[in-house]
């Protein structure tokens, strides 16, 4: 049976997708058949290729169609409802879930990464955490470790509890510029998330998803308890 997960960060720029590469090479190397969805992109490369999703489509041993990979990309690198109105362009939901069941016929394992943080707009009356929630999927956190985290990571984790969804597990990672106190601050985290650890990533210049991998376990079944904030 196939299992997804929604996964989201406590920002942007925390290294959400890299987290999503660890987590499909861990399930890789478990020996499933890994894939992951990127639905709404913004920012295109020279070679039309929006960098994240280039970046998920080589982590995945499931190859999939461009447009079932990334339903919805836009070439301005700017805030994704802002670009789907650039372009006359309304997000579907519908046509995402299409996108997510195709690729869960051909993989055991599924990661859908969001855009941006976990309530950033993406159109007029809809947001990333409205897609969670249309989806149904249980949600992986991704905290990136910096000043301000503690906040971030418990205001998530309460947007996420609160619509009914469940939180399966969230990532410390380190980031380019190392937190004061971060074990400490890893300690806090994990004990008012109420979610497990999947893992403690450090930073890496070179950007190893293999040795990042290492670093991560997959949610387990104890994970879709449904615990509130």
């Amino acid at each position: 049976m196939s299992t997804a997960y929604f996964l989201t960060g406590t920002d942007t720029e925390i290294g959400k997708t890299h987290i999503a590469c660890a987590l499909l090479e861990r399930a890789r190397l478990l020996g499933l058949r890994a894939t992951g969805l990127k639905p709404v992109a913004a920012g295109i490369e020279a070679d039309g290729e929006n960098d994240d999703v280039r970046r998920i489509r080589q982590a995945s041993n499931v190859a999939l169609p461009a447009q079932i990979r990334n339903p919805y990309c836009f070439a301005p690198p700017i805030a994704p409802h802002l670009a789907a109105a650039q372009a006359g362009v309304e997000i579907d939901f519908a046509r995402i879930a299409a996108s997510l069941s195709n690729a869960q016929q051909h993989a055991d394992f599924v990661i859908v990464e969001g855009a941006g943080g976990f309530c950033i707009p993406l159109g007029p009356d809809q947001t990333s955490a409205d897609l969670a929630v249309a989806l149904q999927l249980p949600v992986i956190l991704v905290v990136g470790l910096r000043l301000g985290c503690l906040n971030h990571a418990l205001l998530t984790a309460e947007a996420i509890t609160r619509r009914g969804l469940v939180l399966a597990g969230w990532v410390g990672n380190h980031l380019a510029t190392p937190m004061s106190h971060a074990a400490e601050n890893m300690a806090t985290l994990r004990a008012l998330l109420p979610a497990p650890c999947l893992g403690e990533v450090s930073w890496r210049d070179d950007g190893d998803v293999c040795a990042s991998a290492h670093e991560l376990q997959l949610p387990s079944a104890d994970c879709f308890r449904s615990p509130t904030i």
